[in-house]
């Protein structure tokens, strides 16, 4: 039996000594590799797939790390990470958790930067071929982009920036004709156009930027990579090249659901079919439901996501309202200042976004919502401690959105208050409305008779010590409540805040102080700037105490989410420790 090709390939530098009939069945070789791993642990399945062939070129035609490779998002670097020394990551199972799911230089010299988001690499690149040249030196600089990362505002901004360059710069656009759903935007008419006429479209959108320009239809064939990457090694000015490549080409489902398989849980290798399932309305079912119920109401409702439909179950609402629903494309700017402009007209708009990726339009929230007091409501999910990853984290955005004057922010602890925010959220006046969903599958607690978006809700009224847990963080606060009473026979307060932005029901938190020692806010979010602070800046001139239990704030690379929520002391047992050390 042969010996595997990959067996031989340790670094780039073997794939020089390979011929191309090793180098495909290296890629067949790969392949296996990476459903196997991904269908155990999860990840980005079709965007990996799809470049299998194009890094084994760009590693055989160019010198990493010598010539800088910087894939945008790096969601597609798994087998980039095979080919550069870290192959035992997916060969090994007990070595699966080596290397992280994104490029991060603390794992290999082939990695320059920590990259989670997208439309970054080609600004990147610039800066680093800007770089270079002041230094004399003359190494190849590379950005990987895809087409769906070619609607972020800042690819544009680095394609204009990078025609001014006199000097190497490489920048290969991976054109699988897919985003993480499918590609919104003006921009995929002209290349499908260069697709269709094999680049010769004059509708070019890169040479009207100023870019000198190379087509190549065969992104899955490897001698026609080799042969147009050997073509543009060390050239002297800045050229987009464009590839057709193949989402998830090489397993079945992922080529039939390109959209489904962006990134999946685990799941069965020979079926595809998920190895959990999840039928249980969600957060996000119970705001469609309820934008339906809306509409149906005759309000101009109107819903908008930068390109992750999938997280909220999007497409259904799109099926029922076309005309209500916009994905523009990866570009959050667009998505918050294009809801400003529906609301300055009277429509309601309400965008989807995931806490991680609206951090990218802050600006647009502060500038654009804000000091124009625009009655556009956002809706995010993602707001929680998140492990392992510090380009996803999620515990930035109550500090983040609470600190915007004039933006409410709700933190529903259940569908009902989820429900019931959102309707008040749609029919007020007054400025931006932010909601974080929260997180698991929705439940059916009934809505207190007397719901006020403004009022805390005391869940239980007991003395001593009051526990303010904020959203998702209440039922580790009724967990923590039973333990108090049990091991200290102290009845502890436990208090839903539903608004965080500002205290506003000052009444809740003065009755506190007859009969309290201790007040403990619970959150999964950075402690600075977070709800804590503002509770704990209330009681500060009186006589109660203060405990504000959640996330530091720093970015956190390798611990679990149970690793983390043990340090923050977000547990059951971590908090109820830590209140009875203080009482």
């Amino acid at each position: 039996m042969d010996t595997p090709v990959l067996d031989r390939v340790n670094g780039p530098e073997d794939l020089k000594k390979l011929d191309v009939v090793d180098l495909r069945e290296l890629a067949a070789e790969i392949r296996p590799l990476l459903i196997t791993k991904l269908s155990q642990v999860g990840g980005h399945v079709g965007p990996n797939l799809g470049v299998v062939e194009l890094t084994i070129a760009l590693h055989t035609v160019f010198n990493s790390p010598v010539d800088h490779i910087v894939w945008d998002v790096s969601h597609q670097s798994y087998t980039h990470k095979i080919l550069t020394g870290r192959k035992q990551a997916w060969t090994d199972p007990e070595h699966y958790d080596d290397v992280g799911p994104f490029t991060d230089p603390a794992e290999s010299p082939h990695n320059y930067f920590n990259i989670g988001h997208t439309s970054t690499s080609i600004a990147l690149a610039d800066g680093m071929a800007v770089a270079r040249d002041l230094r004399g030196s003359h190494e190849n600089i590379i950005p990987v982009i895809g087409d769906g990362a070619l609607s972020g505002g800042l690819a544009y901004e680095a394609l204009s920036n990078a025609a001014t360059l006199h000097s190497n710069l490489i920048i290969v656009v991976n054109d699988n004709e897919m985003s993480i759903a499918e590609d919104h935007g003006g921009l995929y008419k002209g290349l499908a156009e260069l697709r269709e006429t094999n680049g010769q479209s004059r509708n070019n959108l890169f040479k009207a930027l100023g870019l000198d320009y190379k087509y190549v239809e065969g992104g899955n064939d490897i001698p026609s990579l080799l042969a147009a990457f050997t073509e543009v090694k060390d050239i002297d000015h800045p050229i987009v090249v464009h590839i057709h490549t193949k989402k998830g080409l090489g397993f079945a489902p992922a080529e039939a659901n390109e959209e489904g398989w962006h990134w999946h849980a685990p799941f069965n290798p020979e079926t595809g079919v998920a190895l959990k399932q999840n039928d249980k309305p969600t957060y996000a079912d119970v705001v469609l439901d309820e934008l339906d119920s809306q509409i149906a109401n005759n309000q101009p409702v109107v819903a908008i996501t930068a390109a992750i439909p999938g997280g909220f179950h999007l497409k259904k609402f799109a099926a029922k309202h076309p005309d209500r629903y916009f994905d523009v494309g990866i570009a959050e700017q667009q998505s918050i200042t294009f809801a400003a402009g529906l609301a300055e007209q009277g429509a309601r708009p309400v965008a989807f976004e995931n806490t991680t990726f609206l951090q990218r339009a802050y600006d647009q929230l502060s500038h654009d919502l804000g000091i124009n007091k625009l009655p556009a409501v956002i809706v995010y999910a993602g707001g929680r401690v998140t492990g392992g990853d510090p380009t996803h984290q999620g515990t930035f955005d109550l500090a983040m959105l609470t600190n915007i004057p004039g933006m409410t922010v709700l933190t529903p602890a259940n569908a009902a208050e989820l429900r019931a925010m959102l309707q008040w959220a749609l029919q007020q006046t007054a400025g931006p409305v932010a909601i974080r969903l929260p997180r698991g599958n929705a439940d059916a607690e009934p809505l207190d008779a007397d719901f006020d978006v403004n009022q805390m809700r005391v869940v239980n009224a007991g003395s001593q010590v009051a526990l303010l847990a904020v959203g998702s963080m209440l039922p580790l606060a009724v967990e923590v409540a039973h333990r108090l009473q049990d091991k200290d026979g102290v009845n502890a307060t436990i208090i839903d805040p539903r608004r965080v932005d500002a205290l506003v029901d000052q009444n809740t938190l003065a009755k506190l102080q007859a009969d309290h020692k201790l007040v403990v806010t619970l959150e999964e979010d950075s402690l600075a700037g977070g709800f804590g602070e503002k509770v704990s800046r209330y009681f500060g001139p009186t006589a109660v105490r203060t405990l504000n239990l959640g996330a530091k704030r720093r970015f956190d690379h390798e611990q679990t989410r149970d690793e983390l929520m043990t340090e923050y002391q977000l547990t059951p047992d971590t908090a109820t420790t830590a209140i009875e050390k203080l009482l």
